[in-house]
């Protein structure tokens, strides 16, 4: 069974609770406009995607700072300070009490404070963090453009199934954030360097890094 949020004829981008918005800590680093495909079973986060669903708003990912994914008494999940909201563009009920959804990232946040609720679901107060500054160095910028081009391309001519594919369409070239994004989700780095990267207010910044990290591993 197939589940798409509903169209409300309202924004695409429903906004979220900040005093209280529901986290999924990860081991991963979510960006803006990237995909995340997830399976969910713990009923804690079961039931947080069909609140999400039943309210069309967005959760929060954030990378893990310590702990574990699955819930452990001993040993509570700590969440970094900066994460990315994350709406839901697709749910498949692969069993019962097991869902697959697919969502995607949209705008970061700054973790204020945070609680963990009796069913273990963390909450947190957030503040949305504006979007990228863009001053980027044009030729670095063409050489990263050019690389993560190369690299799509590579992607594509092995997998024609787009469900498979790391990112999804349409691809914004035109934009150094995107550009600055996808480069980094690709590039096999650690996940803290990926949470520094994506807390980086600048794109500028993060081309810098990811050329200065592509040159040295002669990608560029």
């Amino acid at each position: 069974m197939s589940s798409h949020p509903p169209d409300t004829g309202h924004s695409t981008h429903p906004a979220p609770d900040l005093d209280a918005l529901p986290l999924f800590p990860l081991h991963t680093v979510l960006f803006p406009d990237g995909r995340l495909p997830l399976r969910v079973f713990e009923a804690r986060y079961v039931d947080m995607v069909r609140n999400c669903m039943r309210d069309h708003t967005p959760f929060g990912v954030c990378l893990i700072a310590s702990g574990n994914e699955v819930a452990q008494q001993d040993q509570p999940t700590v969440p970094e300070d900066v994460g990315c909201l994350a709406d839901i563009v697709d749910c498949n009920m692969e069993q019962l009490g097991v869902l697959l959804i697919e969502a995607r990232g949209r705008q970061r946040f700054q973790v204020l404070s945070h609680t963990t609720r009796d069913d273990g679901l963390i909450v947190a107060r957030v503040e949305l963090l504006p979007p990228d500054e863009i001053d980027c160095k044009l030729e670095l910028l063409g050489e990263c453009l050019s690389a993560l081009r190369r690299i799509v391309s590579a992607i594509h001519a092995e997998q024609t199934d787009k469900s498979r594919l790391p990112f999804n369409e349409p691809y914004r070239w035109d934009d150094p954030s995107w550009v600055a994004n996808r480069l980094c989700e690709l590039l096999p780095v650690p996940l803290k360097a990926k949470q520094m990267l994506m807390a980086l207010p600048d794109a500028g910044m993060r081309i810098e890094i990811v050329h200065r990290y592509m040159r040295q591993h002669h990608i560029v």
